[in-house]
């Protein structure tokens, strides 16, 4: 493989995974631990072929950890499900101290937009080719809460141009 696919691949795998988180939670409303060590794997992978620096994963496995402990205490108030709790920690890791903000912004907007715009459409009839669609049906259903995996994922995109794999 030459040089430069060995750098697309490297470039397409978080946004990869962040697809798939996204659309995991769409369809199932669920963030699957697995997807979650994938994506911290993956990180540790690209890291060490990168030439991440001991002391740069060190700070990049603070700063998980420290979405970590934000997203549970999250979590325990009932904000949002373990499941995104754990993808903020794993994106974390992936952004670092310096992305941290700007992702939480993003994440904060567009959560806020997601979750508006699922209330005002769960006040109005599922149209007729989506009510045999399951993932829709639960989503159109208010007792259902809102898939946050993807404003997070897309937030995550949003700053992962400026991460250090570029």
């Amino acid at each position: 493989m030459s040089a430069s696919m060995t750098a697309l691949s490297l470039l397409l795998i978080f946004p990869a995974l962040m697809a798939f988180a996204a659309c995991s939670d769409l369809l199932t409303m669920r963030i699957s631990n697995r997807l979650v060590g994938i994506v911290v794997l993956a990180f540790v992978g690209v890291a060490l072929v990168m030439g991440l620096s001991l002391e740069a994963i060190g700070m990049h496995l603070a700063a998980g950890a420290l979405m970590l402990a934000i997203g549970f205490g999250l979590f325990a108030m009932g904000w949002i499900g373990g499941g995104d709790a754990k993808l903020t920690a794993a994106i974390g890791l992936w952004l670092g101290f310096g992305l941290l903000l700007p992702f939480l912004l993003y994440a904060s907007i567009l959560g806020g937009a997601l979750t508006l715009g699922l209330l005002m459409a769960r006040n109005y009839a599922l149209p007729a080719p989506l009510l045999g669609a399951e993932w829709a049906v639960r989503l159109h259903n208010p007792k259902t809460g809102v898939p946050y995996g993807i404003a997070l994922a897309i937030a995550a995109m949003l700053v992962y141009p400026q991460s250090f794999v570029f």
